[in-house]
This record gives C-alpha cells, structure tokens and sequence, in this order.
C-alpha cells in the first residue's frame, strides 16, 4: 500500500483525478484505505494496475492473493483473446 501512496502523491492534481476515474475509485477512497490499512478488492487492484500503467502492481497491494496464477490464467494485452475478454 506504500506503493499506492507514493505512486499517488507523485501525480498532480490533474493526473490523480484521471487516474482514480480510470481506476473506477475515488482519491479519499484509497488515502483512507492506505491509512486504514484496510484491504482491497482484488478487482480493484486490477484496475489501479491499469490505471497506473503498472507502476503499483497487485502485488504491492495484495501479498495474500496468489497474482502468479491469476497472471497464468489472463491473456496476454494485446493479444485476440484479451480483445474478446
């Protein structure tokens, strides 16, 4: 979650607000979760992957999901099963 903060607190103003709608979250909502430390839904740690163009992995917000065989399974990006998914 220390990733999460400081991938957060790297961006301006413009580019959070961009990343948080991308992500389908708010920036109160996740500050108040890294505070908490409350845990994330894994599909929302997929979608701030995305958003952060993988500078926070799920990883860095979920060590207890096992993302290595989550990561097997997922089509490659850009490829045509990843299109029709």
């Amino acid at each position: 979650m220390e990733k999460l903060l400081a991938y957060l607190n790297s961006l301006t103003k413009e580019a959070r607000v961009d990343f948080v709608m991308r992500a389908g979250t708010t920036e109160g909502y996740l500050r108040k979760a890294v505070s908490a430390r409350a845990t994330l839904s894994e599909g929302l740690c997929i979608r701030l992957e995305r958003a952060s163009a993988r500078a926070v992995l799920c990883e860095d917000l979920r060590a207890d999901v096992d993302w290595a065989h989550t990561r097997n399974l997922m089509p490659p990006s850009g490829s045509a099963e990843a299109a029709h998914a």
